[in-house]
């Protein structure tokens, strides 16, 4: 079923909530949503034109010369293929630098020697399914109605500014094979109200009855049959409203007649049909079963031989349509129909099944009686369908309609109780929220004494059990709120908390990456206790009241002096290369009596960092090979985070950055101060000290994954030459907002400041790569997307390309 979000916007009011999220919304409360087309994609600057004047091309047979008003001060020359091009139509023109459906971009052109300053364009060129297009207009440009208005967005008349929602409906919920199907549902998990459409059908004096005459052979296969007139129809296209409406639901237009025929189909999940009344040859309607052997020619313009337990349509001798599946060519409506005879009924859903498997022929009608439709709209539909043929069609609607109802309607009373749907479910919902969602779903029902009786509406025939009642409260209560418990038994596993999971990712890490752990004393000196933490108090440290002397006397602020103090053991001892990490406490002063512990890890290296002596490779470690270790930390947890250049005290002043996520300090990283190194008789040492307790508790989002690209990517370099005030982090980030979705990965290869490069410049190059998962880009797009990325840079930092 496919579902415009601008159709379903006139049942329900969706304001605030995008297509996708409404997906995401209908998708967790049980209605799988496989996809969402966004109609107008990659198209862009489509307006509706007026061709003023149209003269064939002086230099090709096939080519027309046009002159075209789009809304502008001058009108505009353009070369078009289209035979049905001609002067005084309205059409879709793309003008100079519109974008087309595939990456194609409007430029300027010489055909044959005539300039051409844009493009008509017809339905498929904007990106319609080419079975979906009109007929007419198949095999060239479209051709608007004569009220459209110059210049506005041809997009918009199209009904293109639109997203079409694809529902994966199982068997069971029939009842969203139709617009207001799907709008009671999205209202039930808005908790909105639906607003159904309102019939407003001017009848004549003239009555049905006198024209028709109904006859049900067959009750068991047919219990409703409605057959409805409608007079001096004139046979033309639907409105554009409508045609656009039953494209996006992947429906042909065709004509006036059918089109709301189609549509009513649409809207309330009830198939019409409509036969032309003089074609008919009787006046009278008789359904019966099949003869055996007998044939019918459908609109298709097949010949197909029936079988016995076929139902049929006929006007008393031979048949007319096949029920529930398709009508017959004998009473086609075409362009020389001016009276006819609605026909709306409930046919059974196996009888229609049968036929439909036997024929090989499935239609929309079909797939609706085969999974059952809701009798209630039975007469509403024909109503409102003889209504729009009113006043589209210019038809005279009769009064009153011919019926047979031998239809059983038996209630369909279901009940269940909270305590039921609790143990079910594992919840504890109250009887207030139970009713509530009843409500939403517009379910009458009455409540005693925790027990719901609940008189199920004819449009949901799947609810039959409490089962079914429960699992209605389920999905709308939310299945991402229903708790997951253990089951019931003498003994449970246990597990480790989320914490303890993350504690073990950060130790597993480290190691990884060459570390070993250090446990140093959460007690140190009145000196050392402020030193290196990651945010400075304006309180003392925590002073023991018992301390074993001044060295142990005060809890610490940060995890880094004790880690150095065990890099100058070690290099006292000729351990030159260290690695240390540690994963401890910290206790910051608090306003109560006890002080606030939070968990930090902090590392420090020095020395090499590789050594290969066999290959003669040694590396020493420096403030990057830190930040690559810090970079993939982050990596595993799954959180994002900045750099920022900062002074501190006791870090090197050129070599140190804070720091942040989500726009919060959580830590540093950098190289001790000469000064400091010199202290503890170090040589270059650099350390790195984040709150795990921010870390942790930060926003993660969750892994998602990506099929491997199908499509070749392209990259672009540059070489920027900006002030050396500017950091490259700045420039990095700029860059990823101004690529647009095209732009995949920036990488920093290179920096220069050399002799070559003018004072206070520098030089930084970036490798981008572009691509795009569902298709080849074209050489065009990525120079637009390079151009728009070196235009903001320039804008934003004055950056200039190296020459």
């Amino acid at each position: 079923m496919f579902v415009s979000y601008r159709w379903l916007a006139e049942y329900v009011d969706l304001d605030g909530i995008t297509a996708s999220e409404l997906a995401d919304k209908i998708t967790k409360s049980g209605i799988e949503v496989e996809g969402v087309e966004i109609l107008n994609k990659g198209i862009s600057n489509v307006v509706v034109g007026y061709v003023m004047e149209r003269e064939k091309h002086p230099e090709a047979d096939k080519l027309s010369k046009c002159l075209v008003d789009v809304g502008e001060e001058e009108p505009v020359q353009i070369i078009c293929g289209a035979k049905n091009v001609a002067q005084g139509q309205k059409v879709a023109v793309a003008k100079v630098g519109a974008k087309l459906p595939g990456g194609l971009k409007i430029k300027k052109a010489k055909l044959r020697g005539e300039v051409s300053h844009g493009m008509i364009c017809s339905l498929q060129e904007l990106g319609v399914n080419t079975k979906l297009v009109p007929k007419e207009y198949a095999e060239g440009i479209f051709v608007f109605p004569s009220d459209a208005e110059v210049g506005t967005d041809a997009l918009e008349a199209l009904n293109l500014n639109d997203e079409i929602l694809e529902l994966g409906l199982t068997p069971n919920r029939a009842d969203c094979l139709n617009m207001l199907g799907v709008a009671y549902e999205v209202a039930a998990i808005l908790g909105k109200e639906v607003k159904l459409p309102k019939v407003e059908l001017h009848e004549s004096n003239e009555k049905t009855s006198d024209y028709i005459r109904v006859q049900v052979d067959a009750p068991a296969e047919n219990p409703l049959y409605i057959a409805k007139m409608v007079k001096n129809v004139k046979i033309g296209p639907s409105p554009l409203w409508m045609q656009t409406r039953l494209m996006a639901a992947g429906v042909r237009p065709i004509n006036n007649v059918v089109d709301i025929t189609n549509y009513i189909l649409m809207e309330y999940g009830q198939p019409l049909h409509a036969f032309d009344y003089d074609k008919l040859g009787s006046k009278e309607i008789i359904v019966r079963l099949a003869a055996e052997g007998e044939v019918i020619e459908t609109l298709d313009g097949t010949e197909r031989k029936l079988q016995a337990d076929h139902l049929v349509i006929t006007n008393g001798q031979k048949a007319v349509a096949v029920a529930g599946v398709m009508g017959g060519a004998n009473t086609e409506v075409d362009e020389t129909t001016t009276n006819v005879l609605i026909e709306s009924a409930y046919f059974t859903g196996v009888t229609v099944r049968k036929a439909s498997k036997d024929l090989g022929l499935r239609s929309e009608s079909s797939a609706r009686f085969e999974k059952g439709i809701d009798p209630a709209r039975t007469f509403e539909a024909a109503q409102h369908a003889a209504a729009l043929m009113v006043k589209y069609a210019g038809g005279e609607a009769l009064e009153g309609v011919v019926e047979v109802d031998r239809l059983e309607r038996p209630e369909n009373n279901v009940s269940v109780t909270v305590e039921k749907i609790n143990s079910v479910l594992g919840t504890s919902i109250s009887p207030q929220e139970v009713a509530a969602i009843f409500t939403n779903l517009k379910f009458p029902f009455s409540e005693v004494e925790g027990a719901f009786h609940v008189n199920v509406p004819s449009r949901r025939p799947d609810i039959t059990i409490a089962e079914d009642l429960v699992e209605e409260v389920g999905r709308l209560y939310g299945y991402d709120h229903i708790p997951a418990t253990l089951p019931i038994a003498e003994t449970t596993g246990g597990k480790l908390t989320v914490n303890q999971l993350k504690r073990r990712k950060v130790r597993r890490f480290l190691e990884g990456a060459g570390l070993y752990e250090a446990i140093t004393y959460g007690l140190t000196s009145a000196e050392k206790s402020k030193q290196y933490a990651i945010k400075a108090i304006d309180s003392e440290p925590i002073r023991l009241a018992l301390p074993m002397s001044e060295e142990r006397s005060r809890l610490r602020l940060s995890l880094v002096p004790h880690l150095l103090e065990a890099v100058a053991y070690n290099n006292a001892r000729k351990a030159e290369n260290v690695a240390l990490y540690e994963m401890g406490s910290v206790f910051l002063p608090g306003t109560e009596e006890l002080p606030k512990e939070e968990q930090h890890v902090a590392g420090v290296l020095t020395g090499l960092h590789v050594h290969h002596a066999w290959q003669g490779e040694k590396k020493a470690v420096d403030f990057y090979v830190v930040k690559g270790i810090v970079d993939g930390l982050f990596e595993v947890l799954g959180v994002t985070c900045t750099y920022k250049a900062a002074k501190r005290d006791g870090m090197h002043p050129g070599r140190t950055a804070v720091i942040e996520v989500d726009g919060e300090e959580i830590g540093y990283i950098g190289q001790i101060h000469p000064t400091a190194q010199k202290e503890l008789d170090l040589k270059d040492t650099y350390v790195f000290e984040v709150s795990l307790t921010a870390l942790f508790s930060a926003d993660v989002d969750e892994v998602a994954y990506e099929s491997i690209p199908r499509f070749p990517f392209m990259t672009r370099d540059m070489a920027l030459v900006v002030d050396k005030s500017i950091a490259a982090g700045d420039l990095y980030r700029t860059i990823q907002e101004a690529g647009g979705p095209l732009l995949k990965d920036v990488l920093l290869f290179d920096l220069y400041e050399g002799e070559k490069m003018e004072a206070g410049k520098k030089s930084l190059a970036f490798s981008l790569r572009y691509f795009d998962p569902e298709r080849t880009l074209t050489d065009e797009e990525v120079t637009e997307a390079h151009a728009n990325v070196l235009r903001v840079l320039e804008e934003t930092y004055s950056a200039q390309l190296r020459k």
